[in-house]
Formats: C-alpha cells, sequence, structure tokens
C-alpha cells in the first residue's frame, strides 16, 4: 500500500481503491450509501487494512514497533494519504479516539496470541478486532436515536462479520499460525490444529470438523439475529446499505464446510445482485425522501 503526502481528495480516493481491492462485498454495500458518507467509510476501512497488513507482512522484524509507530501517528499532523483520509473522518464525524487505541491493542494480540481458549477469550479479541470498528462506522451511518442506545447492535454486528470472516478463512489463519475458533468448542467435537492441518493439507472432508464448524455457525447466525434490531435504529439513508453488508455476509455462512479449510467461499454474484439491486431501490427511495435533511 503506498502511502505518500498527497491532498485530502486524492487520500480519500486511494481509500476506496484499497476497499475496492480488498473488501469486494463490504465496498459493493457501500455504493448504497449516500455519496457524502462513502468517503469516509473507505477511509476507516483502508486504516483498518493498513494495520492488519503490518501484522500479517512476511519478513518484518519489528511488527510491534510499526504499529506503535502507527498508534504514534494518530495523534500527529497526517503524512499519508490514509491518516489524511481517517483525521479528516474522525474530525467530520466526531469519532472516538479510543476506539483506535483498543483496534490496535487487538492487532498487537495478533503477534503473539495463535489460540483462545474459549468465546470469552476470543471475544475479548473482538472487542478491539470487530466491536469497534461497528463504532467507528456509527456516527457515518447516522441514528434516528440516541447514538448509545445503537451502538450494542453496532457493535454486534461487528462482532458477527467477523466471525463470518473466522469461520470463512480458517485454511488461511492456519498458514499463518493463527486459529480463532475457540478451542473448547473444537475439543468438544475432537478437533485440534493437527485435525484441521491434516483437512488442509489434504483437502478431506472430515465430520469431527464439520460438526465443529456447524457449531459455530449456528452460534454466528445467532449474533447475526441479535444484530438485525439495530439496522432500523441508523438512518433511513443508510439502512439499505447496512442490510445489504448482513445478508451479503450472513449468506457466507450458509457455505462454510470442510472445504473452508482449503479453498476460499465467496457468495455468487447471481446472489450478490439479488440483494444489491433492491437494496439499491430502497437507497434511492430513502435518499429521496431525506433529500435536504441533514444525515
Amino acid at each position: 500500500m503506498s502511502l505518500g503526502t498527497v491532498d485530502l481528495g486524492s487520500a480519500y480516493a486511494a481509500c476506496r481503491r484499497v476497499n475496492a481491492r480488498y473488501g469486494k462485498t463490504f465496498f459493493l454495500a457501500t455504493t448504497l450509501l449516500r455519496a457524502e458518507q462513502r468517503p469516509a467509510v473507505h477511509a476507516l476501512y483502508a486504516f483498518a487494512r493498513w494495520a492488519d497488513e503490518i501484522v500479517d507482512a512476511a519478513g518484518v522484524n519489528d511488527r510491534a514497533g510499526e504499529l506503535d509507530e502507527v498508534e504514534r501517528l494518530l495523534d500527529e499532523e497526517p503524512s499519508n494519504p490514509v491518516l489524511l483520509a481517517l483525521a479528516d473522518t474522525v474530525r467530520r464525524y466526531d469519532i472516538d479516539r479510543s476506539l483506535f487505541t483498543d483496534f490496535l491493542a487487538s492487532m498487537r494480540m495478533d503477534l503473539d496470541v495463535t489460540e483462545y481458549a474459549d468465546l470469552d477469550a476470543l471475544g475479548a479479541y473482538m472487542h478491539g478486532s470487530a466491536e469497534v470498528i461497528g463504532l467507528q462506522m456509527l456516527p457515518v451511518l447516522g441514528t434516528v436515536v440516541p447514538r448509545e442506545e445503537a451502538a450494542p447492535y453496532a457493535a454486534r454486528l461487528g462482532t458477527a462479520f467477523q466471525l463470518t470472516n473466522f469461520l470463512r478463512d480458517v485454511g488461511e489463519d492456519l498458514d499463518r499460525g493463527r486459529v480463532y475458533l475457540p478451542q473448547d468448542v473444537l475439543a468438544a467435537h475432537g478437533v485440534d490444529r493437527d485435525l484441521l492441518q491434516w483437512v488442509r493439507r489434504h483437502r478431506r472432508a472430515n465430520d469431527r470438523v464439520q460438526r465443529a464448524l456447524d457449531d459455530l455457525v449456528a452460534h454466528s447466525y445467532a449474533i447475526y439475529q441479535s444484530a438485525e434490531p439495530g439496522i432500523d435504529l441508523l438512518s433511513a439513508a443508510s439502512r439499505p446499505c447496512v442490510r445489504t453488508a448482513y445478508r451479503l455476509y450472513r449468506d457466507i455462512l450458509g457455505l462454510i464446510g470442510c472445504e473452508v479449510l482449503w479453498r476460499r467461499v465467496a457468495v455468487p454474484n447471481s446472489r450478490r445482485l439479488a440483494v444489491a439491486v433492491p437494496g439499491a431501490g430502497r437507497a434511492l427511495l430513502a435518499r429521496s425522501r431525506t433529500r435536504g435533511v441533514p444525515g
């Protein structure tokens, strides 16, 4: 990711390119937002992606030091496109600075922690890696209730999205030495890291692994269900975007099986269009109703 100094417009454009390249499902959903909201969402995504790339960078000797440097730069005059766009977004939407501190704390955990004993331990990690993303987004999306009333739902939806990613990316995470699936859930089905690696290496399904995945998929569905009421608490113009992301990410759960250990599953383009096109219609209708009303 190139981070040379640029003007604000170019900075936001650079963030948009990052989102379009790496967050295809999320990027599709952002097209349903009002034009003035999208740059902020792209900036938040690009910052998260930047930190994630530092964590996963091969051959970097001091990744912890790089993350410390990123956090230090948050409090200085922006010197690269991502930080320039992020600083403008934080200022424009009054986003709590502590949300970025908590996010970077979880990114540091990825440098040393390779597995999580149970859902509570994983939840502590996901506070910084997932819940805070939902909370960062909330001021940009806007609400029809006090922000603190919508916050628990936004945090929960962030968790649901990340659990979906963990289930989809089991194989890729194994290659990085990490297992995000809780160890107690795996053990309850007779699954350990060695068995996961065996399935990945031989590309063969395993009943014990499948039952463990099914258990975690059911848990994830429950979190989606508990988060869904929060969509109606968002501003009318933002609901089509979030509902589209909600449906597309939740659809990934229906694709989770042992094959996630050796290939990346994805929602078919036909389904994406089937969800996104009606969402676009609802977004246009919401915009027409709220035109001229601050969002």
